[in-house]
């Protein structure tokens, strides 16, 4: 029997965010979030991880053919980029207002 629980897990990757991939075909290159998939744990990130999907001719495309897009890659083989460029690990922490922000382990810089 399975449990029908309801476990949101907090991703430390959100929309927006400048990531570096650190593993996979792309490993090295950088990117930026464009859509996050909880359900699955993944994220689309702009020119990263491009598949060729051949389309049928419909309305929007009257051709058809080949079209590159950007598939979802695991949120595990992402990192943040910090406000310096630097890849490292996320924390959060209280501001001086009692507000939540996440900030960067290496460089301890807040990001935004």
């Amino acid at each position: 029997m399975e449990k029908n629980v309801n476990n949101k897990i907090k991703l430390r990757i959100k929309k927006d965010d400048r990531v570096k991939v650190i593993a996979g075909d792309d490993k090295g290159k950088t990117g930026k979030v464009l859509e996050i998939i909880t359900a699955k744990n993944k994220a689309i990130v702009e020119g990263i991880n491009i598949v060729s999907r051949h389309t049928k001719p419909n309305a929007q495309n009257q051709q058809g053919g080949i079209i590159k897009k950007e598939a979802p890659i695991s949120i595990s083989n992402l990192a943040v980029l910090d406000n310096n460029g630097v890849a490292s690990k996320i924390g959060r922490k209280k501001d001086a207002e009692g507000k939540t922000v996440r900030f960067s382990k290496k460089s301890q810089d807040i990001i935004n």
